[in-house]
């Protein structure tokens, strides 16, 4: 098949403590979703394979909230309070990241696509593609 495109996008949060590198294509396919968290946080985000996500420095200074299911996992950085990236309850095997904590430089385009989170279950069940967005490429 048609290899994807990767290059290697860097972020963090606002105080610098937070580093991460990730793999992944120049354009970026962002999920706007309105449940109760990602509305309070604005939490826009696309997501990757864990595998293609490296924390470069700050483990020690996230911190995580959970509620509900507790299956997301929504990792901030104790100094600033920004959450550069999490885990999601649709993809728990990925990471979610946020666009807006990326250096500048690497982003070609950005497609956003809302999802009802309101209405989680019945939307994980229509949408076609997004658990595999969290699947190595090679396993696609």
């Amino acid at each position: 098949g048609v290899q994807m495109e990767l290059v290697k996008h860097t972020g963090g949060c606002h105080c610098g403590a937070v580093r991460f590198e990730v793999l992944s294509s120049p354009d970026l396919h962002v999920f706007h979703c309105n449940c109760s968290i990602c509305t309070k946080k604005q939490n826009h985000h696309f997501i990757i394979p864990k595998s293609q996500f490296t924390l470069l420095q700050g483990l020690d200074n996230l911190t995580t909230y959970t509620f509900n299911t507790h299956v997301a996992k929504h990792t901030f950085c104790k100094t600033c309070g920004v959450q550069s990236f999490y885990s999601p309850r649709s993809n728990p095997d990925g990471y979610g990241v946020s666009p807006h904590c990326l250096d500048p430089g690497t982003v070609r385009s950005v497609t956003v696509e809302k999802f009802c989170g309101e209405k989680w279950e019945e939307s994980m069940q229509t949408h076609k593609t997004i658990r595999d967005m969290s699947k190595p490429v090679q396993e696609k």
